[in-house]
């Protein structure tokens, strides 16, 4: 798919990978779009990136997005390029056998985490697929699994959620073909981010780059790389495409 002359539209784009990926396709794509909910990350973006538009929206919400996906479509038309960056990391067992008081894992926090990771490409993805198909536009989905869907100690929630998106990906990538549509993904191991910097300790660090084969986490230009390998090959559909040098072998 030549992207010169479409429109991109990317959630949690307003910080970490999300944000490193639009301002990379704000200069080589029709249009770029950015949802987010931090409106305050949200206005930076704007004011850096003068030719991105952004919606402040949260993707957990399905009627804010139906509402946020129709505004965007009265603004600039419907996106030819969806990709399904919002997400967020939590770890925890299923029973903390170290806690003093409820061992059990927060329902709370597993309804956060699948609302985020999951509920959120599917609410994503209806409402702008119903708009590609409505308007005969061809078009395709990038999701964001995780080497954690073939499951990870300690993230019961986050490796449902990813295992989830996997899932959708094979589904929509079968039901959506006959309309121009394809569905693909990539499932990255740890990334060399902000909101990874933010999540690991040094030591944690030191001892997942030790497991690594290549000895390094995951650089945001690689996975921009496996993004627009996605985007360019017309023939990529259905798959996971891991990024996680070697981890998950």
């Amino acid at each position: 798919m030549q992207i010169e002359d479409k429109t991109v539209l990317i959630t949690g784009g307003a910080g970490g990978i999300g944000k490193f990926l639009v301002e990379h396709f704000s200069g080589v794509a029709n249009k770029v779009i950015a949802l987010d909910i931090n409106k305050a990350e949200l206005d930076n973006l704007q004011s850096e990136n003068k030719n991105v538009s952004c919606y402040n929206c949260d993707v957990t919400d399905f009627n804010q997005v139906a509402k946020t996906i129709d505004k965007v479509i009265e603004d600039h038309g419907v996106a030819n390029i969806l990709i399904n960056n919002a997400g967020w990391i939590y770890s925890a067992p299923l029973i903390n056998m170290l806690s003093k008081s409820d061992r059990k894992h927060d329902p709370e926090t597993w309804r956060k985490v699948i609302d985020t990771n999951l509920n959120s490409v599917f609410y994503m993805t209806s409402c702008i697929v119903d708009k590609m198909i409505s308007n005969r536009t061809k078009g395709l989905i990038i999701n964001v699994s995780t080497i954690s869907a073939d499951g990870i100690v300690g993230q019961s929630a986050y490796a449902a959620a990813k295992a989830g998106v996997r899932a959708l990906t094979s589904v929509w990538s079968k039901e959506l073909a006959i309309h121009g549509i394809r569905c693909a993904a990539y499932a990255p191991g740890i990334v060399d981010s902000p909101s990874m910097d933010e999540a690991l300790s040094e030591a944690h660090i030191k001892k997942w780059e030790k497991a690594i084969p290549l000895g390094r986490f995951c650089s945001m230009e690689e996975i921009l790389k496996t993004v627009k390998f996605i985007i360019d090959n017309d023939y990529f559909n259905s798959k996971v495409l891991p990024i996680d040098g070697g981890l998950a072998v």
